[in-house]
Formats: structure tokens, C-alpha cells, sequence
């Protein structure tokens, strides 16, 4: 179907962030914008409030009614069950239907797309790109966290032919991304749900990557070693990078670093955001930007005043004695950069984090490693795990993970208890971590400490 000829998009998984770019995108054209969720969030009250109609009961057959069949294009979620009543019955009548990544692809087919891939820091790598190249050139960006400098997972430049994206590896959806040039920022294993085995994951990258145009560039974490047939640029902390970041420091308060950009050392870079991890991010974003025609003194400028994403590294409270701060860490290898850049920024400081596992089967597949990256904390609250889309699994628990923590220093609460408990509790660093709902936890939390 030619968009032109789309009057409305119906969105079943409206309120993930995501879909919900996607939505504004929509919205934005003109287009009349509606769909389902399952419950009402702080992102669905926004969209209403941006007059898109959204439902929170599977209407069923009767969704049929509502909607133009020759003038409606319905997107739809992966994690949306796929015996869903409004699914079935909408592709049993033969509507226009399409996955989330497929319209994305469909846009990065028609603009100079670039895919930000990686088991970690997608999110944050490509709002801090479409940061700079906002301040610089301009680009569109659909994004999957809520940019903290501007308030929106999306942005739009009707003058600029970039479209920046997430390249999400679950369900294989960035296989159907038509990327001009990309970064790929780590390929640790995960959803082994989907992947089965961690060679599958890097099989599944491998072909992402030889997506990308051959006239076009990939940024690649220099740890990484995989074939492209494009111009690859590698980056990182090693001396191997081309684009390489050296004496990462925290500083008159303010994290900075040099940068050797090839044979170009840039002197006391600031960072809008701290963390080692998002030191390494900046260099992916320092690459990219160099290779659309951005100037120097723009990249530097953006990095300094990138202000970061809603939970990332998100401070909630920061006080010289009390700290807050809310992470979407949730896997062991995003826990551990966590807390090595909490190390770095607190020294001597007294952390407790409140954990919320995501998935049965993850935490299944990384006990042993969540075990260890936690151990790192002076105390540990473990909530309940999360199953957005599964069913519990024998044997997997908190409880069963906090018992490989090391030192005795874990407990299972729940969210309410763990409110109370940090209340009255004595830390000098507090961290939330978690990629399920933990974040409802966050605005009760702050209104008790402040």
C-alpha cells in the first residue's frame, strides 16, 4: 500500500516506546492514529494527550468495524500474543498488516538510514546521535527511550533525508532495516529465547550488518570481529580503535576523556552523561557524525550537552551526601558497566540497588553472571521477576538468585516492601535496575527521600 493513499494507522502495542514513535511519526503526517494497550502508562496518558485514540480491552471481531480496510494500515508488536483477539481477526479479514520493523524498513529504504545495533547501548547511542546531528545537520529519529533533551522518542527534520533507528536483534527485526550505515555497539549473548544459541546470535548480527549499503559504514565496537562488505571503522578504549577514547576521568563535575579521532588527539572532551559505557557510545556517535559532514566543533558541542534518556543512568536525586539513580540495566554485562561506572564516579560510597529480573528465561540463561555483576553492590533488594511474555519456569526465582550472590548480602522484597525497607535503610548511592516495570517503584521512591 502507497502511504499516500493510508488515511489511518491502527497500532495494536501502541504504548511501547517503540510503536510509539511510530505513532507520533504518523500522527505528525496527519494521519488518523488509534490502537490498543494492554494498561495505561505515563507514554499512553501522552499520546491521548496528543489526541491519538488509544483502548486498553481487546475489542476482538469487533475491531473489523472500526476500521477502513482500504484505507488502514495496521502495525503490530512482537510481543503482542499472536492468538490476540484484534490480530486474528484483522488478518482473518485480510487487512493491511505489518510488524513494527517492517515500517521501519520500509522508511530506512527511502531515507539514508542509520541502524544503531547491539545486545547493549542501543538506545542511548542513538539518542546521543540524533542529538548532534539535531544541533548539526538535522535527521529524523525513531528512538526507544525517551530523549531527557527533548522529551519524545521521535524527531522530525522535514529537510533532512537521515532517519536514525534502533536495529533491534529480538525477533530478528533488524533484518528488516535498509540501513545506509549503522553502528554495532555489542554482541554479547542474549535472547537466547529467540537465538537458541549465542553462534545463532552472531550469525543473525553478521547478517544485519551485510545489509547495510556497500557505499555506506559501519561503526564497530573494536572487540567485535565480524565481516561487512561496507567501510568499517572500528572504535573503543583499546589502542587498536581508530577512534579511541583515553584517560576517562571525573573532573571538576564533569566526566571528560581525550580522543584520538585517527591521527587527531581532541583534548578534554565533556560528556553531558558520566559512565564508561557512555564514554564508549560517544565514540560510535563521533564516527558516525564525521561521516555525515559534521564539523568537529558541533560533535563536541552535542556530547557536552546530550542530556541523556529517561532511565539511563537517569538521575532521580542528586545531593552531595544522597544519590538516585534509576537504570535500565538488565543484562549482567549492562549491570557490571553499571556499577564499574558507579565505582568510578562514587569511590568509597555505600551502594544499594534494587533489582528487578527480566524474563524467566534470561535470568535463567545468565544466573550464574547476574549472581556476579550483583555481588559488586554493598547490598542487594531482588524484586520479583518480571515475565512480560512467558510463563514461570521450575526453579527459577529471586530467591534462587539471590542465593548465588556472594557475601550474604541479598533479599527478596516486594516493590512495596522495598520502598519501605530503602526508606529506612543507610546508603549513600541508590540504584534501581531493570527493564520491567520497576520504574513504577521510581516516583514513589523519590517522593519519600526528598
Amino acid at each position: 500500500m502507497d502511504l499516500k493513499e493510508v488515511h489511518s494507522v491502527y497500532f495494536i502495542g501502541i504504548g511501547g516506546i517503540g510503536m510509539s514513535a511510530l505513532a507520533r511519526y504518523f500522527n505528525a503526517m496527519g494521519k488518523k492514529v488509534s490502537g490498543y494497550d494492554k494498561t495505561p502508562s505515563p507514554l499512553t496518558d501522552t499520546l491521548q494527550k496528543e489526541r491519538i485514540d488509544i483502548h486498553f480491552e481487546d475489542w476482538g471481531e469487533a475491531v473489523v468495524g472500526k476500521l477502513d480496510k482500504t484505507s488502514t494500515i495496521v502495525i503490530y508488536t512482537p510481543a503482542v500474543p499472536t492468538d490476540f483477539g484484534e490480530l486474528e481477526a484483522l488478518r482473518d479479514m485480510g487487512y493491511v498488516m505489518m510488524k513494527r520493523a517492517q515500517m521501519l524498513g520500509y522508511i530506512t529504504r527511502y531515507t539514508k538510514g542509520i541502524g544503531v545495533a547491539g545486545t547493549h547501548g542501543k538506545t542511548t547511542t542513538s539518542t546521543m546521535l540524533a542529538h548532534v546531528l539535531h544541533q548539526s545537520i538535522g535527521c529524523n529519529a525513531f528512538l526507544g527511550g525517551i530523549s531527557s533533551n527533548y522529551g519524545t522518542n521521535l524527531l522530525l527534520d522535514s529537510s533532512s533525508d537521515i532517519s536514525v533507528v534502533e536495529a533491534d536483534e529480538f525477533d530478528r527485526s533488524f533484518l528488516q532495516l535498509h540501513p545506509f550505515g549503522g553502528v554495532l555497539t555489542a554482541v554479547d549473548a542474549d535472547h537466547l529465547d529467540i537465538y537458541e544459541s549465542a553462534s545463532a546470535l552472531l550469525e543473525g548480527f553478521e547478517l544485519y550488518i551485510n545489509k547495510i549499503d556497500p557505499e555506506g559504514f559501519l561503526l564497530i565496537h573494536d572487540t567485535i570481529q565480524l565481516p561487512s562488505a561496507c567501510k568499517q571503522i572500528r572504535y573503543g578504549l583499546s589502542r587498536e580503535a581508530d577512534i579511541q577514547g583515553m584517560n576517562l576521568r571525573y573532573e571538576a563535575g564533569t566526566f571528560r576523556m581525550e580522543i584520538r579521532v585517527y591521527d587527531e588527539v581532541w583534548q578534554n572532551v565533556i560528556l553531558g552523561v558520566p559512565g564508561i559505557h557512555n564514554a564508549e557510545n560517544a565514540l560510535a556517535v563521533i564516527g558516525v557524525s564525521l561521516e555525515l559532514g559534521v564539523s568537529k566543533e558541533a560533535i563536541i558541542e552535542g556530547l557536552q550537552s546530550f542530556k541523556g534518556v529517561k532511565r539511563r543512568f537517569e538521575y532521580i536525586i542528586k545531593e552531595p551526601n544522597r544519590v538516585y539513580i534509576d537504570d535500565y540495566a538488565h543484562h549482567p554485562t549492562e549491570i557490571k558497566a553499571l556499577l564499574s561506572s558507579i565505582r568510578l564516579l562514587y569511590p568509597e560510597k555505600r551502594v544499594l540497588g534494587i533489582f528487578q529480573p527480566h524474563l524467566f528465561s534470561r535470568t535463567r540463561d545468565f544466573m550464574p553472571e547476574f549472581a556476579r555483576s550483583l555481588s559488586e553492590l554493598d547490598e542487594l533488594i531482588v524484586l520479583p521477576i518480571y515475565p512480560a511474555r512467558e510463563l514461570p519456569i521450575e526453579g527459577i526465582t529471586s530467591e534462587a538468585l539471590v542465593g548465588q550472590v556472594s557475601g550474604d548480602k541479598g533479599q527478596v522484597l516486594s516493590p512495596d516492601a522495598a520502598i519501605e525497607y530503602v526508606t529506612k535503610s543507610d546508603w549513600d548511592v541508590l540504584l534501581t535496575i531493570g527493564a520491567g516495570d520497576i520504574d513504577r517503584i521510581v516516583q514513589p521512591l523519590r517522593e519519600r527521600l526528598i
